[in-house]
């Protein structure tokens, strides 16, 4: 089996940081914390994108054009 993907929860008991990795099919099962707390909830991460697939060169930059934020409506 390959590398497991890592998901970031937080304990709501004693707001504890910690990190899991599990399959994606178990991503939404219940998580205890290091602590032994049960009242955890899953964070939202984000995922650097290293540019592997464009030969490893930073990631071009947002044309601006369309959709709300692109377009500068947002600020």
């Amino acid at each position: 089996m390959g590398p497991m993907p890592t998901y970031a929860y937080r304990c709501r008991e004693c707001t504890e940081t910690f990190e899991l990795s599990r399959p994606m099919s178990e991503s939404s099962a219940p998580a205890t914390c290091p602590a032994g707390h049960a009242d955890t909830v899953k964070l939202l991460t984000t995922v650097a994108l290293t540019g592997a697939a464009t030969g490893g060169g930073p990631a071009p930059a947002p044309s601006g054009g369309g959709g709300c934020c692109g377009g500068g409506c947002c600020g």
